[in-house]
């Protein structure tokens, strides 16, 4: 059930080509032949690697020559990112002027040897392609054209279910019967429809069929509907066949001749005026048009109809559902245990056995809650006496047990096989953490973008938005659970169900490993590597040494996943630079070194570093600047970190930075250096950033082309930051906590200029909290563009806050035909709250004119609140 991954590797390796053969046009002619020639080659392989993907489960020889396949195209990839490493490299250089050319000319990094180096390189690596594809030519492999976003895996196909149960055989199912049978019994006035639809979600293995069975036959139900009908939907959300099926299940006699049209009417005649019942179970199509056109031919059976669907999809359930989706949890330990008893003795036996049963309890925990899971441990054990056994089952993991068609990994993994190609690959990533790991969900998407997994779209949309999605995905099935945000929704933590996490082992593997100092027998394939949770050697250096000479040199990732384990000294970071020059991840979190090497800029493909939590490291090498790939570095709680290096501003490719630093301007400056010389082209690549503690902050430089694509800005606890940059055109989201010194206006209000106010043209949400300066809104937000895009506004703690908008400012407008004064001109502005202001007693009399508001919260005002109730003039809003 491993995972080649070959067809999402070379699809990646096939746009990077293009894209390097439009950008490299200056390149040597027969440098531009060999990579023209390597791109030929990856698109013949492209065509045959389906089929080969999905004849490899019954032919060893085809899974030996794809493992080769995928090493290939990894080099491959790694000689395209030097290409675009090159590329970035000329782009600065182009930009120091003449001195800057003659002195990169003549540096190790010459361009005509390095040209001539990659050159080499793709000329073995293309002849590489060409071997194993001339020997996949024997296994007569079907050449497929385009890319599918979804192919079904082996374990796809779902049999039929039926409606019958035995209800002596279902445990600790009694109190979500109950509840559903309420639901599907109660007719609440704003049913407008005859026919509402209660959808039934969960993961895979935790009962939901076995449920809507129980409700089905229950007497309370038989006696209340007219009619019931049990369709198991599956994969193919065909009409014709559903329509069908409907109709044998409601009068048990077939109809497999009929047109459409005859089905439809004799499915409507079956129907008219009786409440029925209606189960499809197993939904996987997230289809509406074709949901739509079905349900359509159901409404006209009698008010109080009922259709329960069940789906492991949230999607499916919000696209179906017309009753709030009723989410099943899993059952509780001692409910395991019973099933479990039940599955693995005959009756009575395990009176006999109590030092089985003793382990039996450590195995049912490892199912956290899932009843197929429980069964399919249980049936391991059926009829086995020998404690051996129970103990080899308590000890392994889940994927490490045989399984039959039907347990627990083959179940879930039809929700993995239902994903798209790029989302499978970043769920794979995920067996890099250990169960019950807390994830984040910033950390992860960022990691997902520097291992390439998330690639810019044709669309424009932005590959954070894309991370975005596919983490929705995953938490629409479940794969992620136990969400919990913060207050403002930005960050939020969730974690993996263990029998999800041993899913993602399974399908990741060879690629990614979980190792530590001590480990003896190391895979060669391993490419991404995550160290448990034995820490660092004492004796680094030699041990560090040892162990780097176990792994493949072309490792992409290392992480230290668990808290206050990670590398005491620079001897662990200079051996992963000296050895491992393609690593793109390198998340060194809770390290206690005081320095990065020099070296560091070695790793010229790097694009993720974390060394969030360093308490002592005090300064980064310049060199690092160089990491022209560089998309995220966190710097946060690193408390002893005194300044950034001066051209950090320079990181052509920097996306995400989170800082606590002890400068006072960012970008920093030279000593008798110009704002306006800093502040050029500065962090133009810079999407999010986080300052947090920077206690000496005072200013955020602007100039010409600074901060220009940030989307997202969060400043916390900076307690002498006296401004903002005037101009953020792609700012979405602002947060500002805890900055005592801050002032929000731009200058002197009288003295702003139009453009000063038109600075902030795309904010979404603006969030305040704890700054004592704020007395009013600033006029850029009610008078500039920001008054059209702002749909959240949220103040909190701020102590002097005195009013929203002062009715005398309108006079004071810079020009009111173009800015017209008024909080009423927050035309989009859908959420305000206000906490905790005690000198805010008033509201603006054009208050009532928010017309897109929906929801206002005030909280700790208690004379504003006293007022707004006894006025009512507020419509639209509850308090």
């Amino acid at each position: 059930m491993a995972e080649s991954f070959a067809f999402n590797i070379v699809d990646k390796l096939l746009g990077k080509a293009t894209s390097l053969l439009v950008d490299q046009v200056s390149l040597v002619g027969g440098v531009y032949a060999e990579l023209e020639n390597l791109k030929d080659t990856i698109s013949v392989v492209k065509a045959v690697l389906l089929d080969a993907e999905e004849q490899q489960l019954n032919n060893h020889q085809l899974t030996d020559l794809l493992g080769k396949l995928k090493d290939c195209f990894y080099d491959a990839e790694d000689v395209l990112d030097e290409f675009g490493y090159d590329s970035l490299l000329r782009e600065v250089v182009n930009e120091g002027g003449f001195r800057r050319k003659v002195r990169h000319f003549f540096s190790t990094s010459n361009p005509l040897a390095f040209r001539f180096k990659m050159g080499s390189k793709t000329k073995g690596i293309r002849e590489r392609l060409d071997k194993i594809a001339a020997d996949a030519d024997k296994f007569n492999l079907k050449k497929i054209m385009g890319v599918p976003a979804r192919v079904p895996g082996p374990y796809r196909e779902r049999e039929n279910t039926h409606s019958f149960v035995r209800a002596s055989d279902v445990i600790g199912r009694d109190g979500d019967k109950d509840e559903i049978i309420r639901l599907l019994m109660q007719l609440s006035d704003d049913d407008h429809e005859n026919v509402s639809v209660l959808p039934l979600v969960g993961i895979g293995g935790l009962g939901k069929t076995t449920l809507a069975k129980l409700v089905y036959n229950d007497e309370r139900v038989v006696r209340h509907f007219d009619k019931r009908m049990w369709i198991c939907v599956s994969d193919e959300f065909d009409v014709k066949r559903l329509i069908k099926e409907i109709i044998t299940s409601a009068t048990h006699d077939r109809c497999d001749d009929l047109p459409i049209d005859e089905l439809q009417v004799h499915l409507r005649d079956e129907l008219n005026d009786n409440k029925f019942l209606l189960v499809l179970d197993d939904v996987w199509s997230k289809n509406r048009d074709k949901w739509l056109e079905l349900k359509a031919l159901l409404d006209v059976g009698a008010k109080g109809s009922k259709i329960i669907v069940t789906t492991r999809d949230k999607l499916v359930a919000n696209v179906m559902g017309t009753h709030p989706m009723y989410e099943l949890k899993g059952l509780s330990d001692e409910e395991c245990l019973s099933v479990f008893i039940r599955c693995a003795f005959k009756d009575g036996e395990d009176k006999r056995y109590p030092r089985l049963v003793g382990i039996g309890k450590d195995i049912v925990k490892k199912c956290k809650g899932l009843p197929l899971a429980v069964r399919t441990l249980g049936g391991l054990l059926y009829l086995k006496t020998n404690e051996n056994d129970w103990v080899m089952v308590r000890d392994s993991e889940c994927w490490q047990l045989e399984q039959e068609k039907d347990d627990i990994l083959p179940a879930l993994k039809l929700s993995y096989d239902d994903l798209s190609f790029d989302v499978k690959q970043c769920f794979a990533f995920c067996s890099l953490f250990p169960k019950d790991f807390v994830f984040n969900n910033i950390e992860l998407i960022q990691m997902w973008m520097g291992q390439g997994l998330i690639q810019p779209s044709q669309q424009k949309e932005e590959m954070e938005d894309i991370g975005n999605r596919y983490l929705d995905e995953l938490l629409q099935i479940s794969f992620f659970q136990d969400v919990e945000s913060d207050d403002e929704g930005f960050f939020y933590n969730f974690t993996m169900h263990d029998l999800v996490h041993d899913l993602a082992l399974l399908v990741a593997r060879p690629d990614y490993s979980t190792l530590n100092f001590d480990c003896k027998n190391i895979s060669t394939k391993a490419q991404h590597v995550s160290m448990s949770e034995i820490d660092c050697p004492e004796k680094e250096e030699e041990k560090v040494s040892r162990f780097f000479g176990k792994l493949n040199n072309n490792i992409r990732t290392i992480l230290f996943p668990y808290i206050i384990v990670g590398p005491r000294s620079e001897t662990f970071v200079g051996s992963c630079i000296l050895r491992f020059k393609y690593i793109r991840v390198l998340d060194l979190q809770e390290p206690s070194f005081e320095a990065l090497p020099n070296s560091i800029c070695n790793l010229k493909l790097l694009r993720y570093l974390n060394l969030s939590h360093n308490t002592n490291i005090k300064r980064l090498p310049n060199s690092i600047c160089k990491l022209h790939q560089l998309q995220s570095l966190f710097l946060g709680g690193c408390e002893s970190l005194e300044e950034l290096p001066r051209h950090i501003g320079k990181m052509m490719s920097l996306r995400l930075l989170i800082v606590m630093t002890q400068q006072i301007a960012l970008p920093p400056q030279a000593l008798g250096e110009s704002k306006v010389k800093v502040g050029r082209r500065c962090f133009n690549s810079l999407r999010f950033l986080f300052l947090v503690g920077c206690t000496s902050l005072e200013s955020l430089v602007e100039g010409m082309g600074t901060f220009t694509a940030l989307r997202t800005l969060i400043i916390v606890y900076c307690p002498c930051l006296l401004s903002l940059p005037k101009h953020l055109p792609a700012l979405e989201t602002l947060e500002i906590n805890n900055c005592e010194s801050l002032d929000l206006g731009l200058g002197n209000r009288n003295e702003e200029r139009e453009d000063d106010i038109q600075g902030f043209g795309s904010l979404r949400i603006l969030i305040l909290s704890g700054l004592p300066m704020l007395e009013i809104l600033p006029r850029w937000l009610i008078q500039g563009p920001t008054s059209n895009t702002l749909l959240r506004l949220s103040i909190e703690s701020c102590d002097n806050f005195k009013a929203l908008w002062e009715e005398e400012e309108e006079s004071l407008s810079l020009s009111s035909s173009v800015f017209p004064g008024g909080i009423d001109h927050l035309t989009a502005l859908r959420q305000l709250e206000i906490k905790h202001c005690p000198q805010l007693s008033s509201l603006p009399e054009k208050m009532g004119n928010l017309s897109a508001l929906t929801h206002l919260t005030i909280e700790g005002c208690l004379e504003l609140v006293n007022r707004c109730c006894r006025k009512k003039s507020i419509p639209k809003v509850s308090f």
